[in-house]
């Protein structure tokens, strides 16, 4: 029963996570870090470590779905994420400076209101447009996008591929399938940087859980990273915000469950 248990909480983990990934380049830690701590009790550090392990698989599927449909920008997306890896340091360490404050509900937030974004303002740039923009100016955009997403991300600790997913539409101007596709490519790096000092510091986790979260969310982002690519903009614009809106309901409600339960006074 108990193997049974795991495997179905696994399996929507990893569904959410896959889904997420493929339509928008979002952290699998948003999902199965908040699922594994509720129904299978994994500490909260270790569960997140499972969680970027299963982002390491998923987003280099998704990068290279994304990269075989020529929705991908390598050149500026190496920028972005050296400068996206270096300023996360930075961030993290200014972070730990400052009183404490209470951040984890940003990411899960704001994938829920740039859910509602895609739905009610499409993002209908063409690769025509984004060929407007010279390559000069595309490269100090993405060093400076990059500088921004680590910096918010090490200080806050959270909201990675949003962030990424939403600057580069909103501000760079990017096409959503090559934002998306460029978004997977740097997750691919920073998780698995992530996941190796995740449990370098906190130790092996249950191997069986990581598994079966590694796989079905690869098997889950897979499939939408291959229906977004021939998906037209409109509906992947639609599908990437349901996918969003509903990710975001469903997390925020796991945590508020959390909330509770543990808030709750002994009798």
């Amino acid at each position: 029963m108990e193997l049974f248990i795991t495997i179905i909480v696994t399996f929507f983990a990893g569904m959410g996570a896959g889904l997420g990934t493929g339509f928008a380049g979002m952290s699998a830690a948003a999902v199965i870090t908040p699922i594994l701590t509720t129904f299978l009790g994994i500490d909260p550090y270790t569960a997140v470590g499972i969680a970027l392990s299963s982002d390491v698989l998923a987003s280099a599927v998704s990068a290279y779905t994304y990269g075989r449909n020529k929705n991908l920008d390598i050149k500026n997306g190496l920028v972005m994420m050296a400068s996206v890896l270096v300023f996360t340091v930075v961030g993290s360490w200014v972070s730990s400076l400052l009183p404490s404050a209470t951040m984890g509900g940003f990411s899960v937030f704001m994938t829920f209101l740039l859910g509602i974004k895609f739905i009610v303002k499409p993002v209908m740039t063409t690769k025509e447009d984004m060929k407007e923009v010279s390559p000069q100016k595309r490269l100090i955009q993405s060093l400076i996008a990059g500088i921004l997403i680590g910096f918010i991300c090490g200080f806050i600790g959270a909201g990675g591929g949003m962030m990424m997913l939403l600057i580069l539409t909103s501000l760079l101007g990017y096409e959503l399938k090559t934002a998306v596709g460029t978004s997977v490519f740097i997750m691919t790096f920073t998780a698995l940087t992530g996941s190796i000092s995740h449990f370098a510091i906190g130790g092996a986790p249950d191997l069986l859980v990581m598994v079966l979260c590694i796989v079905f969310t690869l098997i889950w982002a897979r499939i939408a990273a291959v229906f977004a690519n021939k998906a037209s903009p409109k509906t992947l614009n639609r599908a990437t915000g349901i996918v969003l809106v509903v990710l975001g309901v469903v997390v925020m409600g796991f945590n508020l469950v959390t909330k509770l339960l543990f808030d709750m006074p002994v009798q």
